[in-house]
């Protein structure tokens, strides 16, 4: 028998004798000595592929006890250790813990409290229960042997890491329509001598395998955000709108609060909400004559406001923060638009990172991607600021709109925009929207008449709705398994 080995022979010799293999674990380790299952798995699917035998595959869940189990089953497990290491007069928490070690002490006093086995008596602990029996070394024993668990206590275990459920794989083997005791070898090439000898003509080639993977190309994959940061792009530029620069990380307090006619005294200007540079702490260019027109529309008002009424201060307004939102680019950029001497109307878009001191959970993130856009011209409308939103989404695949009024220093009216979530069964906020105030707007020296509707959405939110997850540091932070997440994800491909 040419290009065989053991395992081979012994498959081909017990198919040949009759019988055939109903449960390939079992075959294995019924051996003397044991076959590896892994191996026999190999050398039954070369055989599969020359058709010689025929393998249903089948599978089931199984438990197994944990490395962490397995020490509790040749130990014993903290609790019981603990509880043994109590003598009758009971015992100091620092003489146990020195008694059983740090560890030990640290997951088994913790379960002889929750089970009552112990109970604290001023700085000594004391048994409450005379005996007691080693249940969960016992439990995990009889997974070891295949016995029934209740479920209950199976989901304990779990908890606790000391069990995990597998997939386990047989196979039944059979007899294939090319069976034979004699394994041939096929040719893989076709070569010169055979074509001049003629032996070609009598060679068995390998037949090929066109279900078989390739081998995968050494390159790297963009990011799931870095996608959807591209389709929204894509969507901005198919819909006309120019794009901002955003490279300013760091921005002054008055291009980022003061120039959107915020007050000094805004919550959102707080430390708990904003996060300011300790060095440099002071911006150092604002152009003169716009500062003190912004500083007189803050103290007194104009184009019909009366302004906030209080003392501007520059000191304040100078002060250097990671920028809370790329809004700060759209003010740059609407007072650049005012200078020109003819005005022209436009649509701006950006989209990259801001920062805001919020507390991380499953919906926000202290850094995260914000996607900003505007359109300014004469005789706009709230109307055309919807239009423009739903029309958006509605190419990135997201139907479920909702706009709710709301309150911005720097837009009036103000909407905010939300969508809904299939797996948090609610409408998450995934923007905010509005008209530019014309205390925004007269400042920069933009004509009379002249309106701009603006809108800032998140990159992370839509991305969670659309693609299912419920957790935003699924997406980004360090919970995100790279190899499976970036490798398999489908938005990657």
């Amino acid at each position: 028998m040419a290009d065989t080995n053991p395992t081979l022979e012994l498959i081909l010799a017990t198919l040949d004798g009759g019988d055939s293999i109903a449960d390939s674990r079992a075959f294995c380790s019924a051996q003397q000595p044991p076959i590896e299952h892994e191996a026999f798995v190999g050398d039954m699917k070369s055989l599969v592929a020359r058709d010689m035998v025929r393998a249903e595959q089948s599978s089931e869940m199984q438990l197994r006890v944990t490395g962490e189990g397995e020490s509790f089953v040749a130990e014993g497990s903290p609790e019981y250790r603990v509880f043994c290491a109590v003598p009758a007069e009971g015992i100091a928490l620092k003489d146990l813990k020195d008694a059983v070690g740090e560890s030990v002490f640290k997951i088994g006093n913790g379960q002889c409290m929750k089970r009552k086995w112990l109970v604290k008596q001023g700085d000594k602990l004391v048994r409450k229960e005379r005996e007691v029996g080693d249940a969960t070394a016992d439990t995990l024993r009889s997974i070891q042997a295949g016995e029934e668990v209740p479920p209950a206590v199976v989901k304990e275990l779990k908890k606790r890491k000391l069990v995990s459920e597998v997939k386990v794989t047989r196979f039944a083997v059979s007899k294939g329509p090319k069976f034979s005791r004699q394994l041939k070898k096929y040719a893989t090439e076709l070569t010169m001598e055979m074509l001049q000898s003629g032996s070609w003509k009598d060679a068995e080639f390998k037949p090929y395998n066109f279900d078989a993977q390739g081998v995968e190309p050494p390159m790297g994959r963009l990011h799931p955000l870095m996608k959807m940061r591209e389709t929204y792009r894509d969507i901005f530029l198919e819909m006309g709108f120019q794009e901002m620069p955003t490279n300013m990380w760091v921005e002054s307090s008055f291009w980022n609060f003061d120039s959107l006619f915020q007050p000094q005294q805004h919550p959102a200007r707080d430390a708990h909400d904003t996060f300011f540079l300790s060095s440099p702490a002071r911006a150092l260019e604002i152009p003169a004559d716009y500062q003190e027109r912004v500083k007189t529309m803050h103290e007194s008002g104009g184009s019909g406001s009366i302004g906030w009424r209080y003392n501007w201060s520059e000191d304040e307004a100078r002060k250097n923060i990671m920028r809370t939102h790329t809004t700060a680019v759209s003010a740059r950029m609407l007072y650049k638009l005012a200078q020109q001497e003819t005005f022209t109307p436009v649509k701006y878009f950006s989209i990259d990172r801001v920062f805001r001191n919020e507390t991380q959970d499953a919906t926000h993130l202290a850094e995260f991607n914000q996607v900003e856009g505007l359109v300014a011209d004469y005789g706009l409308t709230l109307g055309n600021l919807m239009g423009i939103i739903g029309e958006f989404f509605r190419k990135l695949g997201i139907e479920k709109i909702q706009f709710k009024p709301a309150y911005n220093p720097y837009t009036e009216p103000s909407m905010e925009v939300f969508s809904w979530h299939d797996g948090h069964k609610k409408w998450l906020e995934i923007g905010n929207s509005g008209m530019f105030r014309p205390e925004m707007l007269t400042p920069m020296g933009l004509p009379d008449g002249v309106r701009v509707i603006a809108w800032g959405l998140s990159l992370e939110r839509p991305a969670m709705i659309k693609y299912g997850y419920d957790n935003i540091r699924s997406l980004v932070g360090s919970k995100v398994q790279l190899p499976s997440f970036i490798k398999n994800d489908p938005i990657c491909r």
